[in-house]
């Protein structure tokens, strides 16, 4: 069986890191899309153990949780008869902490409790100490965070307010009505304490929101209105490990003069793309 050079994986796999499609990659890199996608799904499982087995008993004092929409192979409309359990919307659960902006946790799922279950457990799994916690007004937050910190964190909710479209009169509608994936104006913000004692200078969710662009700008499959996005769920997954374990522990952050993971004490420098890449090796 033929084998790809280490040269010739590192080119793929940074590729797919920058955002590129399969189809793309494969043509860049003059391989065939299935050589391409056999690397994505031993890679992103590699680097889902990778994460795992490297990223736990954080300190993290700030944690901001949100999802982002995206969607496999078509959209939850428009769903053929038959592929009912294989396409259709998907939710991707995130967690950072705001100071050293390691993602600690994601998941990918329905945007339903069984989610929020999962990923505030995950969560609470990795962290040794006493948290705050923000995430928006979505209500299945809450009996989550109950189930899995109990009284044993400071936890709030913050809902942004928009001036909705229709409230601002027919006329100006009629001048944004083109604009249909623009929110109103921001009003202002509605801060719920809900656990503990959290401190309200602190609650924001700016870096979780900030992260959904990072995931947006190197996975085409996130970004709206294109055609490059996964065909089945495994790959989606796969992409989304690679993605978060390059932005834990490969890209360097200009305001904090190296990679989150460094900022955590797990590791002592970054790691590089062929480190990556041997991670299915070793895994």
């Amino acid at each position: 069986m033929n084998r790809l050079p280490i040269a010739k994986k590192v080119q793929i796999i940074n590729c797919l890191i920058e955002g590129m499609s399969l189809r793309a990659t494969s043509r860049l890199a003059d391989v065939s899309i299935n050589t391409v996608t056999k690397l994505l799904l031993d890679t992103g499982k590699a680097c889902q153990i990778f994460h795992d087995k490297t990223v736990h008993s954080l300190t993290s004092e700030r944690v901001q949780l949100d999802e982002i929409w995206s969607f496999v192979y078509s959209k939850e409309s428009n769903v053929s008869e038959g592929k009912e359990n294989e396409a259709g919307d998907v939710w991707t659960w995130v967690g950072i902490d705001a100071d050293s902006k390691i993602v600690v946790s994601w998941y990918v799922g329905d945007r339903d409790a069984l989610s929020a279950n999962t990923i505030v457990s995950d969560i609470k799994s990795r962290l040794v100490n006493r948290a705050r916690l923000t995430k928006d007004g979505l209500k299945t937050y809450i009996d989550a965070v109950k189930n899995s910190f109990g009284k044993d964190i400071d936890f709030a909710q913050l809902k942004k307010i928009y001036e909705s479209d229709y409230t601002k009169g027919a006329k100006k509608y009629a001048q944004r009505n083109e604009c249909h994936y623009s929110r109103g104006d921001f009003v202002g913000v509605e801060i719920k304490r809900v656990s503990g004692n959290p401190d309200v200078k602190h609650v924001s969710t700016s870096y979780i929101e900030r992260q959904n662009l990072t995931m947006c700008t190197h996975m085409h499959g996130f970004t709206r209105l294109t055609n490059s996005v996964s065909k089945k769920i495994e790959n989606h997954c796969h992409a989304i490990a690679l993605h978060f374990v390059h932005y834990n522990f490969c890209k360097v952050h200009k305001t904090l003069r190296g990679t989150p993971a460094m900022q955590v004490g797990l590791t002592k420098e970054p790691i590089s793309i062929e480190d990556i890449v041997r991670l299915a090796d070793k895994y």
